[in-house]
């Protein structure tokens, strides 16, 4: 995930506003907020993704995502019409260079239910990984499996992931482009052990509107620099494609994700999910399927 450096974020030393001006501030801020729990708690509503008694791990990056997430859920926990608990999660993978004291001194100032797991998965990925290659891959696989593991131990029964809306969109085009598949990033799915439900409550939420509302609250960002800025990885490619769309037609992003929600199989060529073969057929005079693969032959009597 993207996070805004530290740099931008100078919540110490604010530039000096007008009374107006900062009302306005204020005002646009609360809208934000307000809009965002909005989506978020649609989300969960939308996808059945909070139970009464839930247990919610919520893995918590340092980016501004997570700590969107962890934001509003936390909020809404507050307000909710169900009972759940809310435990934040950081797998520290020691980076070098790595604060590792900004999450915990946050998390601790904030009162939430916190714990660090520690796991030296960058050694693993900078020794297996060549040199000028990306990593993300191997690197989301390890952290992924810690983070499984950690939630299996501990009876957790949803993981809350901070992919948002443009995550969704971007996976889609991801995989059409590279993969030759139609297929996302659901806002909820069973792993594929089977042993845990992934949730994505900030599924309808812009990334803009999470810049900005990280930017207000002030979140203590971590980049992430394991990587690098990598910008020749097919992700970022599909980025910067959905980045340009939006400046020509704004609101494309907006309804391309509206459209991952309106499937129509009988439109497209999938013959898994639509009987092709029996629409409109006559059954009397219907051609055996393996006789046109083999070129057409009529099938043996």
């Amino acid at each position: 995930m993207n996070a805004i450096p530290l740099t931008l974020l100078d919540t110490q030393n604010p530039p000096a506003a007008s009374p107006a001006a900062s009302r306005h501030a204020k005002r646009e801020a609360d809208k934000l907020g307000k809009r965002l729990r909005h989506q978020v708690g649609k989300a969960i509503a939308d996808f059945g993704m909070i139970e009464e008694g839930d247990k919610v791990m919520v893995c918590l990056s340092g980016g501004k995502d997570s700590y969107t997430l962890l934001d509003v859920l936390l909020q809404l926990q507050k307000k909710a019409p169900v009972r759940f608990s809310i435990t934040a999660v950081n797998l520290d993978q020691k980076q070098p260079g790595f604060p590792e004291h900004i999450l915990p001194e946050y998390l601790a100032s904030i009162g939430v239910d916190y714990h660090i797991i520690e796991q030296d998965t960058y050694s693993v990925v900078s020794r297996v990984i060549p040199e000028g290659k990306t990593m993300c891959s191997l690197c989301s696989r390890l952290r992924r499996g810690a983070l499984y593991t950690y939630a299996e131990m501990h009876g957790f029964t949803k993981i809350a992931l901070g992919h948002h809306r443009d995550d969704l969109v971007n996976t889609f085009f991801l995989n059409l482009f590279f993969h030759a598949k139609i297929s996302g990033m659901p806002p909820k799915l069973l792993s594929d052990d089977g042993k845990h439900v992934v949730i994505r409550p900030l599924a309808y939420v812009a990334e803009a509107d999470i810049e900005a509302y990280a930017a207000h609250k002030g979140f203590p960002i971590i980049p992430c620099n394991l990587c690098g800025s990598q910008e020749n990885l097919q992700r970022a490619q599909v980025k910067k494609m959905l980045r340009q769309w939006e400046r020509e037609t704004p609101g494309r992003i907006e309804t391309i994700s509206r459209a991952l929600a309106d499937i129509r199989p009988s439109q497209l060529s999938d013959g898994k999910l639509f009987d092709f073969l029996a629409l409109g057929s006559r059954s009397d005079v219907l051609p055996d399927a393996h006789a046109w693969l083999a070129g057409g032959d009529k099938p043996q009597a």
